[in-house]
């Protein structure tokens, strides 16, 4: 008779709260420096920043692919303020990296001045760039980094025309040939690339997800940057999307939204300023999504990330927004349980008494 005690798999956390630093950045200070703009995140309460890599004052991605010792510079200069870097992220990058000539004029801006009016060496600047990202980002121990993917078909989302007969296929084809090599840089460099699924980029719901991994042939490195207020946005279930895709989830943005439908307008927002939309991003807790579900179902389902807040409030300012989301997240981490309620009451294996029980002996 062998007896052996029941198992529980190692729990895994949540981390957090982490803040993601884009929106933040200007010239007054503190927001100004990476020293100074770490130190009042670190004194409001958060653990870890999400670093964005477009301005060289702030961290050149190139030269961190380059240099240890840069990578060492910038992880000690956040270590100092009692934190770690979560993620970098190349989202202004990574939107050049497919950008149809109607938006052209629009992206530029994205670019440094000498690929400028150039399309062509600014998609080479952009690869680059992805690419300097994933070795730099290994050079710093991270394992997930955040981008968007650009947009090919973006301005045939509503089909009026219809659209011709593979047209969709050639452009995720496209798209595909475009990231491939991006994301083997990312496997060789053993970093997770994460897409932020976003209206204004080709892959901005499940169903264009898939249609990217398919062309990638389910590429390991091809996951998602998972920020339900782009799904409320475009009224898809938020928490069925976890439940479909959590094992490509590797990045998680805490940002709130409200969609509040009317007789003017509805998901496209006819033209009109944030604050007159019907779906509009708020601050943390102002918002209508179910953060309590969210965090329960990617605990569930062993997520291991950092919950980065991400403020884009058309309401309140950021520095309250940034404030309120410390304890909003940590309210919302959950600590997994490695127990189950009635283990106090457990039996043993016994392979004998198993047999009893069944009916077999």
């Amino acid at each position: 008779m062998i007896k052996t005690q029941n198992k529980r798999p190692e729990m895994t956390y949540i981390n957090g709260p982490a803040i993601f630093l884009a929106q933040f950045l200007k010239e007054d200070a503190p927001f100004n420096s990476l020293p100074a703009i770490c130190k009042w995140a670190a004194d409001l309460g958060y653990k870890a920043i999400q670093l964005p890599t477009n301005d060289t004052n702030l961290f050149d991605v190139t030269k961190a692919a380059n240099s240890q010792s840069y990578c060492d510079v910038i992880t000690d200069i956040v270590a100092k303020t009692g934190m770690v870097i979560s993620e970098l992220s190349t989202h202004l990058q990574g939107q050049l990296v497919a950008v149809h000539p109607a938006y052209d004029a629009m992206f530029d801006g994205f670019a440094p001045i000498e690929v400028r009016n150039n399309p062509a060496a600014r998609m080479q600047w952009a690869i680059s760039q992805l690419k300097d990202a994933a070795q730099a980002s290994k050079n710093m121990g991270l394992s997930a980094h955040a981008t968007f993917s650009g947009a090919l078909l973006w301005h045939t989302v509503y089909p009026w025309p219809q659209r011709p007969q593979g047209l969709v296929e050639q452009g995720f084809a496209e798209l595909a040939k475009r990231w491939l090599p991006i994301l083997d840089a990312f496997d060789i460099a053993g970093v997770d690339l994460c897409f932020e699924l976003h209206p204004g980029e080709d892959l901005h719901d499940g169903a264009s997800f898939e249609r990217f991994l398919a062309a990638v042939d389910n590429h390991p490195r091809a996951n998602i940057l998972y920020d339900p207020s782009h799904f409320v946005l475009q009224q898809l279930d938020y928490l069925a999307f976890i439940d479909i895709y959590h094992h490509r989830i590797k990045a998680f943005h805490v940002k709130d939204a409200e969609f509040n439908s009317s007789g003017r307008s509805g998901v496209y927002g006819g033209y009109q300023d944030w604050q007159d939309r019907a779906g509009r991003f708020r601050s943390l807790g102002d918002g209508q999504i179910d953060f309590a579900s969210i965090f329960s179902k990617l605990c569930q389902y062993g997520f291991d990330g950092w919950a980065v807040l991400e403020w884009e409030c058309c309401i309140k300012h950021p520095e309250n927004g940034a404030k309120e989301g410390v304890d909003f997240i940590n309210k919302h981490l959950i600590r997994p349980t490695d127990k189950a309620f009635d283990d106090f009451s457990s039996v043993a294996n016994d392979e004998q008494l198993n047999r009893t029980i069944l009916g077999l002996n």
